[in-house]
């Protein structure tokens, strides 16, 4: 390094900065976000998580799976004075693409709807009833 490029800016260095008098002062936060990375394509990560989230298939019930919770149905219409608690697993389709997820929920049973097809809880959870895949009652056994 030469003896010039060591003393260029001594005419300078102690002077004051200067303060503009027609903009205010920036604060540093706002001058950094001048300089950071932007998205070139807005809503691009969003479509690529959701093409990655996975979902599962409904499973198609058999005959004697359908009577299991056909049965198990009438057990809660007959106990449904008792409220009775009980845990259903049910399929839920998922609202963006092709198949969904199960949910298990644990209540006591408010209403059975079977004119909306359908199974209301104490705390209002509404289930469909075509979509429900296991009931178990109290203790974890099945009804």
């Amino acid at each position: 390094m030469s003896n010039y490029d060591e003393h260029r800016y001594d005419d300078i260095i102690n002077l004051p900065h200067h303060v503009s008098s027609k903009h205010p002062h920036m604060p540093a936060l706002d001058r950094a976000a001048q300089f950071s990375p932007f998205a070139a394509l807005t809503g691009h990560d969003a479509a690529i998580k959701e093409t990655a989230r996975l979902t599962d298939e409904q499973v198609e019930l058999d005959e004697e799976r359908k009577e299991e919770l056909d049965r198990q149905l009438q057990e809660i219409r007959a106990h449904l004075s008792e409220h009775p608690e009980v845990t259903i697993t049910f399929f839920v389709p998922d609202e963006r693409k092709d198949g969904g997820s199960y949910v298990t929920v644990t209540g006591r049973v408010k209403k059975l709807d079977e004119y909306e097809g359908r199974i209301i809880l104490e705390d209002n959870t509404i289930v469909k009833i075509s979509m429900i895949c296991m009931v178990k009652g109290c203790l974890n056994k099945e009804f």
